[in-house]
């Protein structure tokens, strides 16, 4: 079934919802993780004793960073349920073919989460007055649930990118191990063990529990948490020689908005970690509120960074090799070509009723094909696009958009659809009057199946090679 019913967000790109609200959502689980390993690690040590005073820790504990913790282990609840929501109304095939492939590992996954809830919320009612060992234990099961939660979802979005051998064998454990499975993991376990030391750096600032040089010393263990950054340029570069290498051009150079966010997760990270190393190597230095905040601001922009780098690389699929991003799969753009892709759509276009029937089908060409990554004159819109584009280098370039930009899916249309997508193209740069000749000419038809057949239906034509040479 490809056909689902379709919201427009206006001049918001669909992809930008999904987007803006993940990176909200991957920062705060990630911090209901690291929180948990931080407070674990934290009651350890106050376990200990000894000079380090076990008694801080405890303290520590037990004030606002526990009341942070159950805060984003809630609201990454929330967005949590608010991701599932935005995907199934803007990408419901994608969704769809996520659980009908791994509906028991989802299924794992909430139980841990489940777990999470419970051991977090009796820690944050009854932690205070319970023993240092049952205090422990609490938290461990707490930390060991949020992570495993961590391990199951990381498997299924790993596998979007890099589906491995599961293309061949549709093995749910193939697909689930993939690739990038083990980088991935490790380096957002890392990411949340950083989180979570920076917002405890700030915490200890913010509270008036501590003196000076009890804030001294919460900074320099919290700070430890960040030491295992030191392998992170090994966990990236293991990451980026695993994905396809189409990706890895996007990312390495061959996509500027690929390469700048990449390189603001870079950047950002170095910073952090460079400044963690001096702080770690100098005793005597410790991070004031303002500081600390500057560092969690770095922090997000490197979780932001890079999962925009992750979501982008995966272009033009959804699914790697599988489903392209406005939902078709490889096999339909044959049958498009021949049936059209507006023939079997059920759902209506809104205000088909006002629009020339060429200009309603390519309205209706847009929504299907084009909408969940562009809108027609907001964010990544085809107005400004397409500006400055003569007749026929629209039907040229959108006949063979995966050489165009190989990052674009293939045209899965009729040259029919695709005239009427240019005409409406044309229309909206005419600020939409209220005619508009149909063009029937059947050698405009016959050239632009001149231009689909000279590319053919497989993705990801290089510029300059011919038909026979896609790959």
């Amino acid at each position: 079934m490809f056909y689902y019913p379709v919201n427009d967000f206006g001049p918001v790109m669909k992809g930008m919802i999904i987007g803006g609200l993940g990176i909200f959502h991957v920062y705060l689980a990630q911090f209901a993780i690291g929180g948990g390993l931080l407070m674990s690690w934290f009651q350890w040590r106050s376990m200990r004793g000894g000079a380090d005073g076990g008694e801080l820790y405890t303290r520590f504990i037990d004030g606002l960073f526990r009341v942070l913790v159950l805060v984003s282990f809630v609201t990454g609840a929330v967005t949590g349920v608010a991701m599932w929501f935005t995907t199934i109304q803007i990408s419901p095939r994608t969704i769809g073919l996520m659980v009908d492939e791994f509906h028991w590992v989802w299924a794992i996954e909430w139980t841990f989460f489940c777990l999470e809830v419970a051991a977090g919320y009796a820690f944050y009612r009854r932690g205070p007055t319970l023993d240092p060992r049952s205090r422990l234990t609490l938290l461990l099961m707490y930390s060991l649930a949020a992570w495993m939660s961590l391990f199951w979802i990381n498997g299924i979005l790993s596998w979007q990118l890099t589906p491995g051998a599961w293309h061949e064998t549709h093995s749910v454990w193939q697909g689930f191990f993939n690739p990038t499975f083990w980088p991935s993991l490790i380096f957002r376990t890392l990411s949340s063990m950083a989180t979570a030391a920076l917002v405890a750096c700030l915490v200890v600032n913010l509270s008036s529990r501590f003196d000076a040089e009890e804030r001294r010393r919460l900074v320099h263990a919290s700070f430890r948490f960040l030491a295992p950054m030191a392998v992170m340029p090994l966990l990236g570069a293991w990451f980026l020689a695993a994905v396809p290498e189409a990706s890895r051009t996007w990312a390495m150079g061959g996509s500027i908005a690929m390469t700048m966010f990449l390189g603001i997760g870079v950047g950002a990270s170095a910073l952090i970690g460079g400044y963690a190393v001096v702080l770690l190597l100098k005793k005597s230095m410790t991070v004031n509120g303002a500081t600390a905040a500057l560092l969690i601001a770095l922090g997000f922009g490197a979780t932001a960074g890079a999962e925009f780098v992750r979501e982008g690389i995966r272009k033009p699929y959804t699914v790697h090799g599988t489903l392209y991003s406005n939902s078709i799969t490889q096999d339909e753009v044959a049958r498009f070509r021949r049936e059209g892709c507006t023939t079997g759509d059920p759902y209506p276009l809104r205000g088909e009723r006002e629009l020339p029937e060429q200009l309603g089908l390519g309205a209706h060409v847009f929504r299907v094909q084009c909408s969940v990554c562009h809108t027609w004159d907001g964010a990544n819109g085809l107005a400004h696009l397409t500006s400055g584009w003569t007749d026929d280098q629209l039907r040229l370039n959108i006949a063979q958009l995966q050489r165009t930009k190989n990052f674009m899916p293939p045209f899965a249309g009729t040259p029919e659809e695709l005239e009427a997508l240019v005409q409406w193209l044309r229309w909206g740069h005419a600020d939409k009057p209220d005619g508009w000749l149909a063009t029937d000419d059947p050698r405009v038809i016959a050239q632009i199946q001149r231009h689909l057949d000279e590319v053919g239906v497989e993705p990801g034509v290089r510029v300059g090679s011919s038909a026979d040479s896609n790959h």
